[in-house]
C-alpha cells in the first residue's frame, strides 16, 4: 500500500467521527465512535509505521530546530505521519469542545464554525472556542477546582 493510499484512507477515516460531532454530537453512536478510543487505536498504527519504519529523513532531519523539522518534512512517510498527528489530535480537540460546551450550556449551533475551525486549522478553532467559553462564563479555568 503506497503512502498516498494511507493519507487518503486516514483523512476518509476521520470524516465520518466529524460528521457526528457536527450532526448528532450527544448522540450515543457519537458517544461510542468519537469519544472512545477508536480513532487513536485505528491510525496509531499509521502514525508509527509512517514515523519510525518509512523511508529515512535526509541528513539533519529532526525536531531540534526549525531548519531541522523543515528537512524532516521533506520525507513523504514524516509528512503522513504529521498529517496523521493533526488528524487524531485536531478530533480529540473537537471532541473536547462538544463534551465541554455540554457542561457548560454553550449551544451546540454556536460551536459548529468552531468545530469546522478545529478541523481545519486546530489551534485556531481551540482558541475561538476558548474565547467564547470565556465569554459565556467569565472564566479562564477548564475545570472547577
Amino acid at each position: 500500500m503506497t503512502l498516498d493510499t494511507l493519507f487518503l484512507i486516514c483523512n476518509y477515516a476521520v470524516l465520518p467521527a466529524w460528521l457526528l460531532l457536527f450532526l448528532l454530537p450527544h448522540h450515543p453512536l457519537t458517544q461510542r465512535i468519537v469519544h472512545a478510543i477508536w480513532v487513536p487505536l485505528l491510525l496509531g498504527p499509521v502514525y508509527i509505521y509512517a514515523l519510525f519504519f518509512g523511508p529515512p529523513a535526509a541528513e539533519g532531519a529532526g525536531f531540534g530546530s526549525l531548519e531541522a523539522v523543515i528537512l524532516l518534512f521533506q520525507s513523504p512517510s514524516a509528512a503522513l505521519a504529521g498529517w496523521v498527528h493533526y488528524l487524531v489530535f485536531d478530533l480529540f480537540i473537537g471532541a473536547w469542545i462538544v463534551r465541554d460546551a455540554r457542561r457548560e450550556n454553550i449551544n451546540h449551533w454556536l460551536t459548529t464554525p468552531l468545530l469546522f475551525a478545529t478541523l481545519m486549522a486546530g489551534p485556531a478553532g481551540l482558541m475561538a472556542y476558548l474565547l467564547l467559553r470565556l465569554g459565556m462564563r467569565r472564566s479562564w479555568a477548564l475545570s472547577e477546582t
